[in-house]
């Protein structure tokens, strides 16, 4: 979803915020019925304020047992089931959700939140806004603590890595990611970190001549496992880890920090 220019700033403070994209949402109080198209967002808000989630996406798993509407999927969302739920705030991201739908659901007269995370630190920020600003609640436990597990120092000596994330055909981590930066805060630096494409394409040819030290290989998008992902890569040392640790940002970054590292093992 592209970003849009910054929008007019709300004419009344008190019953208007603004998204971390700049556009104005409407929240003449608290939202008390509020949807998730984004699973990260999900735990957050299922964590934060439980009462108040009503729907999620299919691909929404945690907390586990989350008993909430279900409205398919992150880029084709049922709109016609989210607006049935008569939410006061849907939250959304920009590079997870379509602005298709964002639009058409702003058009239904439905307020919706984008949030713009490329970094640990703004998801740090964006979720500290989320919560103060949106949710009208203070800045949760969780997230306290995930800020102080990520100002942690990076572990040395550096290791040149490799994040693939699909396969048939092979994308990796590219530029401006928040995994991108979740790799640096892990001392590895990514071999693909160069060019504009965020999740480019790759051969295998080309993983192998980059001659990295480690490839992490995330249990999603793509469910790389032990038989599927390391025997195209030999020669080279493949690490499985939680897509969760490595993707999520939101209360999976209380214990994301440690989880890849005792993955990783001794350098």
């Amino acid at each position: 979803m592209s970003a849009d220019p910054p929008p007019d700033r709300c004419q009344y403070r008190d019953i208007c915020s603004v998204d971390d994209l700049g556009h104005p949402v409407a929240l003449p109080r608290p939202p008390r019925r509020i949807v998730s198209l984004v699973p990260s967002l999900t735990e957050a808000l299922a964590v934060t304020v439980p009462e108040r989630l009503v729907g999620a996406t299919d691909w929404c798993t945690h907390p586990a047992g989350l008993d909430v509407a279900r409205v398919r999927g992150t880029k084709n969302p049922d709109r016609a089931a989210i607006e049935a739920l008569a939410p006061d705030l849907v939250v959304c991201n920009r590079e997870e959700n379509r602005r298709l739908d964002v639009d058409r659901l702003r058009a239904a007269g439905v307020p919706v939140w984008v949030t713009v995370i490329e970094s640990v630190d703004e998801a740090l920020a964006s979720m500290r806004r989320l919560s103060a600003e949106a949710l009208g609640v203070g800045e949760p436990a969780w997230l306290t603590a995930a800020a102080a597990e990520w100002a942690r120092p990076v572990p040395a000596p550096p290791l040149r890595c490799a994040v693939p994330v699909w396969r048939d055909p092979w994308m990796v981590v590219g530029p401006r990611t928040f995994t991108g930066d979740v790799l640096a805060r892990l001392g590895l630096v990514n071999v693909f970190v160069a060019g504009e494409d965020r999740y480019p394409h790759v051969a295998v040819d080309d993983v192998l001549a980059a001659r990295p030290d480690v490839v992490l290989l995330p249990d999603e998008p793509y469910p790389f496992t032990a038989d599927d992902g390391p025997e195209a890569l030999p020669g080279v040392r493949s690490v499985l880890v939680s897509g969760r640790a490595l993707t999520w940002y939101g209360p999976s970054l209380t214990t994301a920090r440690a989880d890849l590292l005792t993955a990783l093992g001794p350098r």
